[in-house]
This record gives C-alpha cells, sequence and structure tokens, in this order.
C-alpha cells in the first residue's frame, strides 16, 4: 500500500518534506540563455540576477560565460549543496572545460542549444533531490 505523507508524517519518520519548485538563477550573459525559459520543465522558474548573493538557497545557478575564477568565487560564497552549472563558449579551450570543474562547477555546457543545457538542469535537480535523501540516511 502506498501512503502519501504530509509534511507532518515526514518530519516524524525523518524523511525530508515536499521540495520547493525548482528554480534557476543565471548570473553573466544574458544572451546565452535568451531561450531557456520554454525549455525548462512546466513549474521551474528562471531568474537573472546580477550578484552572487541573490542566488536563494536551493537554487540552480548557471554561470554564463563561466570561467574558472568565476566558479571558485561562487564556491567559495555559496553553500556547498549549490549546484553550480558553468556555460561556456563553445570554442573554449579544454583548458576552460578543466577549470571549471576543478574550481568546483558540478556541469560545465558548451554553449549551443538552449535544450541541451536545460537537459543538464534536470539531471543536476534530480541530484540535488537525491541528496536529500542520502542526507537523512547518513543521519540515521
Amino acid at each position: 500500500m502506498i501512503t502519501q505523507l504530509g509534511r507532518g508524517a515526514a518530519h516524524e519518520t525523518g524523511a525530508p518534506g515536499p521540495a520547493d519548485p525548482p528554480s534557476v538563477a543565471v548570473l553573466g550573459q544574458r544572451s546565452r540563455v535568451a531561450g531557456l525559459a520554454q525549455y525548462l520543465p512546466h513549474g521551474w522558474t528562471l531568474r537573472l540576477i546580477a550578484e552572487l548573493d541573490e542566488v536563494r538557497p536551493g537554487e540552480l545557478l548557471v554561470i554564463s560565460g563561466a570561467g574558472p575564477y568565476d566558479v571558485r568565487l561562487a564556491r567559495r560564497v555559496l553553500p556547498p549543496s549549490t549546484r553550480i552549472v558553468a556555460l561556456i563558449d563553445d570554442w573554449a579551450p579544454a583548458e576552460t572545460v578543466a577549470g571549471v570543474l576543478t574550481e568546483g562547477a558540478h556541469v560545465c555546457v558548451r554553449g549551443g542549444h538552449q535544450g541541451i543545457l536545460a537537459g543538464h538542469l534536470v539531471a543536476c535537480r534530480r541530484r540535488q533531490l537525491a541528496e536529500r535523501w542520502t542526507d537523512i540516511n547518513l543521519a540515521s
């Protein structure tokens, strides 16, 4: 028998409650993500931000036009649970890919079709939600 747990029941069992609706914050070159919203699943929100301190807890962060320094700075000031997606130029050298990943980006996406970026964001969100359950299991 499958039973839906409400907030109270989830709290009593130690399981995470309902997750907030997915949100993506975009920092950097806005033109690269101009069509992204139409490829995100229903219910997702997309916000353009000017500063790292505008990133909300639980949001996915896309750094558009990212370089290793940008990711290093974001990793330094944001909580470890923040998923960082580095969006780089199609023609960026391999050193840039390695640099953003080494500095803490969870994903590096070369510019291109917005559907590909959206797919990576959906995968990041799934991993983010899976970690909620892993954290609970480790605490038990």
